[in-house]
């Protein structure tokens, strides 16, 4: 390093202005680096800030605002009338490159018994935003200014009330517009105080199963069913118990066969994950007499019954249950944006004060600005008018599709109508195989999800969820062309 009067030459320092990380902070990252590999010791003096900002072609502002921040940090220091220097308490000899390696943990770290849990998880889906993923709104079409606006509203408001901690069953005008809705919207008859906010449906699920159950307790789950749901009871310790469905949902007597002793039911009644039918209410009726004769809580988990193509949406497993035995998951995450991360839970009667003592624990809560944008989102009809557009808009998207692969698919694979939801099954057709399409189908940029990947055990059925909300109709045809040049190319090689 060439050093002269005015300070260091700082030449192998430079900036890209086509990226949109903020110039200043380039040029501290920068010095940091320089520091911290050693090219710049321990007492060596730093240009003039108008200097730099002439070399480097910046404002001397720029070059104020990466030194501020370095010598906050104690890597400069200043000294009067003399100038900017590298700070003389940092060590004389650079840090190592590379970290030394590191013996394997022990193994009393990671027990036995979540080495199994981990070898029941479904692998996480796909969330890449290209046709089909599965469980992706329309954020094309999404009221962003009407959420900015409110948005604008809370952060101006006063700062203890969205800086400061939340309250662990969540913020209390929420609560309130969460029950409105749900009394106005879904028939349930409830009171505010049921509600719970949390971070999303998985959070819901896992304070569920961590609160009514023990670890080993077994759970009637759907096969195939929710992936994120599994995994979190799996993670909370209970044992997954795979019940079959069929056009009617959960066979509630082959749950009573294959586990009579069971803690907790997982159901999707309005819309199976993934295969689409509505439980029939001779199902719904026996599940809660199985429940209440094994002393058993249900999960409902209504993740989209919003989106009724046609129709009122399916009434809630949990507007029948009188015996206090259904705990109503919902969540934001599908209706609104994924990055929200607000769901709900409605508690039975007399139950909320458990989960707040598993909140109080181990969760500070979901942040309040957001609860608040997200109360007058709903207090003033934005919500059920996002709902409304959403569903003329989602049965315009699956129409297109289904027109698409009837057109163009239909030798192969046989797309299944729905009047509900974001997303249909396919399936395939003999002699293709579901997994061996979704592997040639992400290469051309389309994602399929193999019904099979739903199940936790073999599943005998070659289908593929196919997500049709979040994408326009040009998103749409472009995907199925797609899908037909990899069917003509597989069919080549069978």
């Amino acid at each position: 390093m060439v050093r002269w009067a005015r300070g260091a030459l700082l030449e192998s320092l430079t900036i890209d202005r086509s990226v949109p990380r903020r110039l200043g902070l380039q040029i501290s990252n920068g010095l940091r680096d320089l520091i911290v590999a050693g090219s710049l010791k321990p007492g060596d003096r730093l240009p003039a800030t108008r200097t730099l900002a002439k070399e480097f072609g910046v404002s001397r502002a720029t070059i104020v605002e990466s030194f501020d921040r370095l010598i906050s940090e104690g890597i400069l220091e200043t000294r009067v009338g003399a100038g900017t220097y590298v700070a003389q308490s940092l060590p004389a000899d650079p840090l190592p490159k590379t970290a030394p390696t590191l013996d394997p943990p022990p193994a009393h770290i990671r027990p036995k018994e979540m080495d199994g849990a981990a070898n029941r998880f479904g692998e996480r889906l796909v969330h890449a935003p290209r046709p089909f993923t599965t469980a992706m709104p329309a954020l094309d079409a999404f009221p962003m200014a009407q959420w900015a606006r409110l948005s604008a509203k809370h952060w101006r408001g006063r700062r203890n009330d969205i800086l400061g901690y939340p309250e662990a069953l969540g913020y209390r005008p929420l609560r309130q517009a969460v029950a409105a809705h749900l009394r106005i919207n879904r028939g349930i008859v409830c009171d505010w105080q049921e509600v719970i906010i949390t971070a999303g449906a998985q959070q819901a699920f896992h304070l569920i199963g961590t609160t009514l159950a023990a670890p080993g307790d077994r759970v009637w789950f759907e096969e195939p069913g929710a992936i994120g749901a599994r995994n979190s009871l799996i993670l909370a310790g209970l044992d997954p118990v795979p019940v079959p469905v069929d056009a009617s949902g959960l066979d509630v007597e082959a749950g009573v066969a294959l586990a009579p002793e069971f803690r907790l039911a997982f159901v999707t009644p309005a819309h199976q994950q993934p295969l689409g039918m509505k439980m029939s209410l001779e199902r719904r009726l026996a599940l809660l007499r199985a429940a209440g004769a094994a002393g058993a809580f249900v999960i409902e988990d209504d993740w989209d019954s919003e989106f009724a193509f046609s129709g009122r949406p399916v009434p809630p497993l949990r507007s029948l249950d009188t015996g206090g035995r259904v705990v109503y998951v919902g969540s934001f995450s599908k209706s609104l944006f994924p990055a929200l991360r607000i769901g709900f839970l409605l508690a039975p009667d007399g139950l909320a004060d458990h989960f707040r003592l598993s909140l109080d624990a181990a969760a500070p809560g979901v942040p309040t600005a957001l609860q608040a944008i997200l109360a007058d989102f709903l207090d003033e009809g934005h919500f059920t008018t996002h709902v409304r557009r959403m569903r003329k808009l989602y049965a315009d998207r699956h129409q297109v599709l289904q027109a698409a692969a009837a057109e163009h698919l239909a030798d192969w694979l046989d797309v299944v109508p729905t009047d509900i939801g974001m997303h249909t099954v396919g399936w395939v057709k003999p002699p293709l195989n579901a997994d061996r399409l979704a592997r040639a189908a992400a290469d051309q940029g389309v994602t399929l999800t193999p019904v099979a990947r739903f199940a936790l055990r073999p599943y005998p059925k070659q289908g593929v969820v196919l997500g049709f909300s979040g994408f326009s109709e040009s998103q749409l045809l472009t995907g199925v062309q797609a899908l037909r040049c990899v069917f003509d190319t597989l069919a080549h090689t069978l």
